[in-house]
């Protein structure tokens, strides 16, 4: 659920099939927060919209307990966000978010 501009999520300990698919990252990056269900990739494109639009520096606390999936949470934000600056740059859709994304998990 969103409080705002923050998302409480919970770690459903199995995959869900799509839901964090290249077709979620194209939906959520069409639309503003609120207009979708709460997604993690709606709080990063809130995140890229203020760093893009507003020249806002952006800060996310990705919070919770051992276990919660504090690590794999971090790594969609950066999906996300290597898919988005890939598509700023004119990257042909079939190179999106390949080598940014490769080079961000990797380190």
């Amino acid at each position: 659920t969103n409080i705002g501009s923050i998302l409480a999520s919970v770690n459903p300990y199995k995959p869900i099939p799509g839901l964090y698919s290249v077709d979620a990252i194209d939906l959520y990056r069409q639309h503003r927060l609120g207009e979708l269900p709460p997604h993690i990739f709606a709080t990063a494109n809130e995140c890229y919209r203020c760093l893009w639009k507003r020249h806002d520096s952006q800060c996310v606390l990705i919070s919770g307990e051992s276990g919660a999936g504090k690590t794999e949470s971090t790594k969609l934000l950066l999906k996300f966000l290597s898919a988005m600056s890939q598509t700023s740059f004119g990257a042909p859709a079939s190179e999106k978010s390949t080598r940014v994304e490769e080079a961000i998990l990797e380190s």
